[in-house]
């Protein structure tokens, strides 16, 4: 029997909706005998390089794909009643130029599409299909459901179209079998449409759960999303427990006369190659007005620097702490930072922060590693002498270090925006994205959400969450060593049934947020790297940060800090009666300050303020 792969699958990111663990899929492929296995999320590619690195971890082929909204229209009509509705259409990477046309594609739906869903379009699909294989999808594409309205001649019409965009060999039509009630009807009219066309078919089940058995913890979720309970029924398309990951030789048994479609599949995953790129820095490019090469703008404004930090009194040399000291510590970080490829790195961040300083907008003095570097000081980054305060530079940035080098830089909590705004116009709004991080069924909130679409009562779900201890990172599995949660469990069959079914959906992503500081500038626009999306107007990478991290893109941290606000807000009162007050001349070793700390009067310090550390000073 030759080898059966699926290729139209759908993990934990088609949020709320798919119950495939991602780290469980390159496994139940492994066990189940095949060698490849394909990622199709709706409409975003938010899993698919943690899915890529499972599967070769695991030595299964990764296909990365996804199951992209046609318009029925254009992405640009918004008609209620006509355009709020769309055809699921898969798409699969063949190669680089595959996935960079995906990840447009992806983009494009939400950031010019976006209407119920994000939405691409005939027009888009037929200037960037190079590179891609697209499917029929399921009951839910253009042509199942032509052929389930009788509109023979619109399906054939359609599948022409497709054929001629993504080329001879590229396009295949799907048949599934769910046991759905228009399954026969869609197969016997996509196998009549192959034969009539030339248009070869691919078998593939639309898996939404690994195990059978887990089809009622995949309709939970959807209760979840569209705020049902369970007992008015199966979610609509899912009234089936089929939609699990099949063995080769149960789809062998659905599909055994459709001629070549299972055989097809393997094709498909033989034509599909593509591999992430990870560690290599892909940086932003900052180029000097004035001709000088980013390595000697950075030298120029660092030995600019240092005459004005001590022209105005900030840096005082001494016998031990020398210019000289100043001038080869300089030099060194000056080499590191050159021979490492990163003087456009701190000429973006001297950029935005010189920026801000010169309109008002209030900037932290700097923390973290990055407050060890002296250029960093020199050129106005930070507000910190590292030689002073005897700092390492390598904690910062050294050639053994592996992660990226990151400044976190603190903006008022009113104006960040602001700085966010200036790099945007500055870059580019398509070379700039904030990064995106997503929000989870966490043990507490699993059990309410799961509690809701269970149908049970709001008190008898409080009586078992409310033993769930308020602990940072506790999970169920923890929670369940406290007695009265045991015992509950153990007597009450609808307890069991909820903690189970909480417990089989906790910790996966439940709803796509925006990461409080991070953004990232990139040379190209951003959607050759990676694919982006929008979240309540803001445009962010569809990857979290650590995965942009691997991919080799550099995040600029700009941290809103409501205490600076406080702090400029106090400074403008004090120079009402004192003009000449400066809060960089406040010395730092201040006798009444530190008298003031050690009683732990510190409310309202930043990271000064817990009971823990106030405890402690």
């Amino acid at each position: 029997m030759s080898e059966f792969v699926h290729l139209h699958l759908h993990s934990e990111y088609s949020l709320l909706d798919g119950a495939c663990r991602i780290r469980d899929i390159p496994k139940k492929a492994r066990e189940m005998g095949h060698t490849a296995v394909a990622i199709t999320d709706h409409g975003a590619m938010y899993g698919a390089v943690e899915f890529y690195k499972t599967c070769v971890a695991e030595g299964i082929k990764p296909i990365i794909g996804c199951e992209v909204y046609l318009a029925r229209r254009t992405m640009y009509d918004r008609e209620r009643d006509y355009d709020s509705k769309s055809y699921h259409l898969v798409l699969l990477c063949k190669n680089k130029t595959g996935y960079e046309n995906l990840s447009y594609l992806v983009s494009k739906a939400y950031t010019d599409g976006f209407y119920s869903r994000p939405r691409i379009d005939i027009d888009l699909l037929k200037t960037h299909s190079d590179g891609l294989i697209a499917l029929s999808a399921c009951l839910a594409g253009y042509i199942p459901k032509a052929i389930v309205a009788g509109e023979y001649e619109k399906a054939e019409e359609h599948a022409l179209l497709m054929r001629d965009i993504f080329g001879d060999g590229n396009f295949y039509l799907e048949v599934q079998d769910h046991g759905l009630r228009d399954d026969d009807t869609v197969n016997h009219g996509i196998r009549e449409l192959s034969r009539k066309t030339g248009i070869p078919m691919v078998a593939t089940n639309d898996v939404h759960y690994l195990e059978k058995r887990d089809s009622e913890y995949q309709a939970i979720l959807m209760c979840i999303q569209t705020n049902n309970v369970i007992t008015d029924g199966r979610p609509i398309g899912f009234e089936t427990d089929e939609f699990y990951y099949k063995s080769t030789e149960e789809m062998a048994a659905l599909f055994a006369d459709y001629e070549d479609a299972l055989e097809n599949t393997g094709k498909i995953a033989e034509m599909c190659s593509f591999d992430f790129e990870f560690g290599v820095t892909k940086l932003p490019r900052y180029r000097p007005e004035n001709g000088m090469t980013p390595s000697e703008y950075l030298r120029t404004l660092a030995y600019n620097g240092l005459e004005k930090r001590a022209a105005d009194g900030h840096l005082v040399f001494d016998e031990v702490n020398t210019r000289e000291v100043y001038v080869e510590r300089m030099e060194y970080e000056l080499g590191i930072i050159e021979k490492m490829g990163y003087s456009e790195y701190y000429l973006i961040v001297w950029d935005f922060v010189n920026y801000s300083k010169n309109k008002g907008i209030p900037v932290g003095p700097g923390r973290g590693s990055g407050a060890g570097s002296i250029v960093a000081y020199l050129i106005r980054i930070t507000d910190i002498d590292s030689i002073k305060f005897d700092l390492l530079f390598e904690r910062f940035l050294n050639p053994e270090r592996v992660s990226m080098p990151d400044f976190d830089i603190d903006f008022c909590y009113d104006r960040r925006d602001e700085a966010i705004a200036y790099v945007k116009q500055k870059y580019g709004e398509d070379h700039t994205a904030q990064i995106i991080t997503f929000g989870t069924l966490a043990a507490r909130a699993a059990v309410k959400d799961v509690g809701r679409a269970l149908g049970m009562p709001i008190s008898e779900v409080d009586a078992v969450s409310r033993l769930i201890p308020k602990e940072l990172n506790i999970t169920l599995e923890k929670a369940m060593q406290n007695d009265r949660l045991r015992e509950m469990y153990d007597d009450d069959p609808k307890v069991k049934r909820l903690i189970d079914t909480a417990a089989a959906l906790e910790g996966m992503p439940r709803h796509a947020s925006t990461h409080a500081a991070g953004v990232v500038i990139t040379e190209e626009p951003v959607t050759s790297y990676v694919p982006v999306a929008t979240n309540g107007g803001v445009i962010v990478t569809q990857y979290d940060m650590d995965t942009i991290a691997e991919l080799g893109l550099l995040k600029f941290d700009f941290l809103a800090l409501r205490y600076l606000t406080i702090i400029n807000n106090a400074e403008l009162q004090i120079r009402e009666t004192d003009p000449d007050f400066d809060l960089t001349k406040v010395p730092v070793d201040d006798a009444a300050t530190y008298d003031t700390i050690c009683k732990g009067k510190t409310d309202g310090v930043f990271q000064l303020e817990s009971d823990g550390i106030r405890q402690m000073l």
